[in-house]
């Protein structure tokens, strides 16, 4: 029988959990040698620069590691980086090359990794098991409830008072997170505290994925989808509505461990998705696709209009329109594979919707 996502519901251990806090495969070899600017869009350059002149910093300083500590009993509050822009300009490009050449223990986790982990662990041990790092890396910083609000700004105040430097990626500054999800007002004064940790880098430019005026999404048949997935050994096959049961009975901070081991992910009967809920969990699961390099094949309705016009003008639009062009290229990637294998006349070619704005940088993978 074909393995399917729907099969699976991991129970990651605190190990796991821990070895888990480092960046994706997709950006194992990223550096700010290898991170190439639009010179059209000048925050790309400074921005580098920036991230070299910090990466430097906590190599003088030692950052606030475990001989930091050691050599001083009250730290001083650390001052981090908050790397602002749209989707595909180099945010998580840049996030983990400093990763890669910052000095000692550091840890590299997306909001919900952090968050998950708190729970697993406790507050107060997670706190202590973080301090001990040199650099706390957190991407896609993009709130969705109030609890993870007052969770995530006491988590980087604390981090930030014992020394470690904290930096992060979103496409919503600081001040304005939350704004249109919920009652961002009732924390104002938790997100003001938080902000004023960071040094905000606006990144402005074009998601580099878009590569033109449109990203080409393959749109193919059922039969094509389940004949490939029958070929490929370390392929899923999934109906999406059962999918979409399924995710709302696993974490999504499990949504990494449910696709170990798997080559290519195959769906059929895909819909549009209206309700927030839903889409939300999609999102996560795409970005843990797109993270480890994992091919998608899909049947049924056109991936560009996988979310509806109203998710798109929502208060989640960024991440929504980010999933869309993520979701296109893991769709590229499975065309490519169909090619291969000698299946290329089953595929079609169809235009995704633009974002407002259009957010695709020429240079290396973001």
């Amino acid at each position: 029988m074909r393995d399917a996502l729907c099969t699976r519901s991991p129970a990651p251990s605190l190990e796991r959990l821990l070895s888990d806090l480092v960046p994706p495969p997709r950006f194992a070899q990223a550096r700010l040698e290898n991170y190439v600017p639009d010179p059209r869009f000048p925050s790309q350059e400074e921005a580098k620069q920036r991230i070299g002149a910090f990466a430097a910093g906590l190599g003088r300083s030692g950052g606030g590691g475990l001989f930091s500590r050691l050599r001083r009993s009250r730290p001083a509050a650390a001052r981090g980086l908050y790397l602002d822009g749209g989707f595909g300009v180099g945010k998580t490009h840049l996030l983990t090359s400093l990763f890669h050449v910052a000095p000692g223990h550091r840890v590299y986790g997306t909001f919900v990794e952090y968050t998950n982990l708190v729970g697993a662990l406790g507050f107060a041990r997670a706190v202590d098991v973080l301090a001990s790092s040199s650099l706390l890396a957190i991407d896609e910083f993009e709130l969705d409830d109030p609890g993870d609000t007052l969770l995530m700004t006491r988590l980087i105040r604390e981090l930030s008072d014992r020394g470690v430097a904290i930096v992060a990626t979103s496409n919503t500054l600081p001040e304005a997170l939350g704004e249109g999800r919920f009652a961002a007002q009732d924390f104002l004064r938790e997100i003001q505290s938080m902000s004023e940790r960071f040094e905000v880098l606006r990144i402005d430019g074009e998601d580099y994925r878009r590569r033109g005026a449109s990203i080409e999404v393959p749109e193919l048949d059922e039969q094509t989808v389940r004949a490939h997935a029958q070929a490929d050994p370390g392929a899923t096959l999934d109906d999406f509505e059962e999918l979409l049961a399924h995710l709302t009975r696993v974490h999504p901070s499990r949504y990494g461990a449910m696709i170990d081991g798997i080559d290519s992910v195959h769906l059929t009967g895909v819909r549009t998705v209206g309700h927030h809920h839903d889409a939300l969990r999609l999102v996560v699961l795409i970005d843990r696709l797109y993270d480890r390099e994992v091919p998608v094949l899909a049947s049924g309705e056109d991936l560009a209009r996988l979310y509806t016009p109203e998710l798109l003008a929502s208060g989640y639009r960024k991440k929504y329109f980010r999933s869309l062009s993520r979701i296109g290229s893991l769709a590229r990637d499975g065309a490519s594979l169909l090619e291969t294998a000698g299946g290329e006349e089953r595929v079609s070619r169809a235009p995704a919707p633009t974002a407002a704005p259009s957010t695709a940088t020429p240079g290396p993978s973001r």
